[in-house]
């Protein structure tokens, strides 16, 4: 038996679900990527440690996969464990202003859930397409606000099966960045710190800002969002499209002609049309102004 069928095993007689050959295009939001051989979807948390202890065993360390909003996967798809955390991770509770939330919901349900309530603070994060562990992992940001301006606490499980907790500082929030991104850990849950509002300038704002990314970014086409880092004093989008590139293509893969910070899957794209399209907008936009495009995306 192979250490990842041994992990399976571990995690079926835990209870967790367990998929093979998923295809990956269907758990990203680029609808690119081969088959994964094994998806792990544990309900609790302490099926969650089962897995992770089992994982360590093996010394296999797991991929985490929210909405898959951020990653892109190889054609030839993905040989390692991944652990999609959904059902049982999916609670919102309340206490005062304060929002503990499951890793496993989407921001815009926990948006919704904040109006409801009269609570501002996460209007940014109205329409950006993924889950609140992966926002909170990566410190996901957009019209001014990142994840670390509420985020006051995530819990999570280490890579040994001990649960435990960052706050303040531990954090280690930064630009698309978090201690998360380097310790190992799985985040299970994520504590908001919230303000009173008024629902209808809170419900404006929502609008608004959704309805600036409808004009302005693709999403009506499969893409990750934003494919590469602010590089400083820059926007990428801006560097691109002055370079001429809006709209090149490279196979199914493209660069916007909406908004040319993002790469869209325009038919058909594989992980080869998109890598080989990162590559050529990072030369030409090297080569015509000196700076270098650092990917925000993902790549496995």
């Amino acid at each position: 038996m192979s250490s990842v069928d041994a992990i399976c095993s571990a995690a079926a007689a835990a209870g967790a679900q367990v998929r093979s050959q998923v295809p990956l295009k269907t758990m990203t939001t680029f609808k690119i990527g081969g088959a994964a051989r094994a998806v792990l979807s544990p309900r609790n948390e302490d099926q969650l440690k089962d897995i992770l202890r089992a994982c360590a065993r093996a010394d296999i360390h797991p991929l985490v996969l929210g909405n898959g909003s951020n990653v892109l996967f190889s054609d030839a798809g993905y040989d390692g464990v991944i652990l999609h955390l959904e059902e049982g991770f999916s609670d919102i509770v309340l206490e005062g202003c304060t929002v503990r939330c499951g890793a496993g919901v989407s921001l815009s349900r926990l948006c919704r859930f904040a109006l409801d309530r009269a609570l501002t603070g996460l209007e940014f994060a109205y329409g950006i397409p993924g889950s609140v562990g992966g926002a909170a992992f990566m410190n996901a940001g957009a019209y001014g606000g990142e994840m670390k301006d509420v985020v006051v606490r995530c819990h999570h499980v280490s890579p040994d099966g001990t649960p435990g907790t960052l706050s303040g500082e531990g954090l280690g929030f930064g630009y698309r960045d978090s201690a998360y991104k380097h310790n190992g850990c799985v985040i299970t849950a994520v504590e908001f710190a919230l303000r009173p509002g008024d629902p209808a300038q809170i419900r404006a704002k929502m609008e608004e800002l959704i309805g600036r990314r409808r004009s302005k970014q693709p999403i009506e086409y499969p893409s990750a969002g934003s494919v590469f880092k602010r590089p400083p004093g820059h926007f990428a989008g801006t560097l691109i499209e002055q370079c001429g590139l809006k709209g090149t293509r490279i196979g199914g893969a493209q660069v916007s002609e909406k908004h040319a910070g993002f790469i869209i899957n325009a038919g058909g794209a594989t992980c080869a049309d998109v890598r080989a399209l990162i590559r050529l907008v990072q030369d030409t936009v090297r080569e015509k102004t000196g700076v270098l495009l650092e990917p925000e995306v993902m790549m496995l």
